[in-house]
């Protein structure tokens, strides 16, 4: 959080900074190890220790055993149901790209700032981030089309019994709804963590500024207000965190399908 002249800027929390003063570059391109790094380090971390706790196969699985076979049928099941018995080679990759944008959605929320000197960091608030998560599940999907189908994987721009003085006009608009495709999962994803978090930004500003103001009857006009909307978005963002990581999941499935099931 940035204050100057009292202020407090909403948008200095997405800001990239690298770490330890050092602005390394090779050729011209900075290769300094950012903020934005250590938070996806950490994530990558979160999930690897997520992971591990389900990883003991006891017979009565425990609490955290019993999380992680829960995360993972829910997968499953979303995946056998939107593409069928093919779908279960590609639970590990869905699975692994749910949780990252799961545990890096919710990292964001946390409270991390009350540590002197720690500043929170949501990645999925980057369009950098989203676009490459969306690119590769898009990469996936032709990869998978065309090494299934061949080129008759371009079938997939022809309507199924649509008639044949309608092609002219369905086919361009087909393929550009299938182009769309990357740019509608990256940029659902991070406008919808990028706007959360500037909402709460603001008004955590009235809650501050209202609170310092002069006036005694500033704090119970707009702080008290303000704090109250900023728990309730909270609750909110919780929910927003979750319901992203599952949408991309299941539009990624959902897409696979239509290269593995061609119609």
């Amino acid at each position: 959080m940035a204050a100057e002249s009292g202020k407090i800027d909403p948008m200095h929390q997405f800001q990239v900074e690298p770490l330890f003063g050092h602005d390394w570059q090779i050729a011209g391109h900075s290769i300094a190890f950012t903020n934005s790094s250590l938070w996806m380090l950490f994530t990558l971390l979160v999930v690897w220790l997520f992971m591990l706790g389900g990883m003991k196969r006891q017979l009565v699985p425990g609490r955290w055993q019993a999380a992680v076979e829960g995360v993972t049928g829910f997968i499953t099941n979303m995946m056998e149901t939107n593409i069928g018995p093919a779908g279960r080679k590609f639970v590990p990759y869905v699975f692994s790209l749910f949780m990252f944008i799961l545990v890096a959605n919710l990292l964001g929320l946390l409270p991390f700032g009350i540590i002197p000197g720690v500043h929170p960091f949501t990645v999925t608030s980057h369009l950098t981030v989203t676009a490459v998560l969306a690119i590769v599940s898009f990469s996936i999907v032709l990869i998978v089309g065309f090494a299934k189908h061949g080129f008759h994987f371009l079938s997939l721009f022809v309507p199924h019994g649509a008639p044949w003085w309608m092609l002219p006009i369905l086919i361009p608009v087909e393929f550009v709804s299938f182009m769309v495709r990357p740019f509608s999962l990256a940029l659902r994803l991070f406008v919808a963590m990028t706007a959360g978090h500037i909402l709460l930004k603001v008004l955590a500003g009235f809650v501050i500024n209202g609170a310092n103001a002069e006036a005694l009857w500033v704090a119970p006009v707009v702080s008290l207000p303000s704090l109250i909307l900023m728990i309730g978005i909270s609750a909110l963002e919780l929910l927003v965190a979750a319901i992203q990581a599952y949408v991309f999941a299941l539009l990624t499935s959902l897409y696979l399908n239509d290269a593995i099931n061609l119609h």
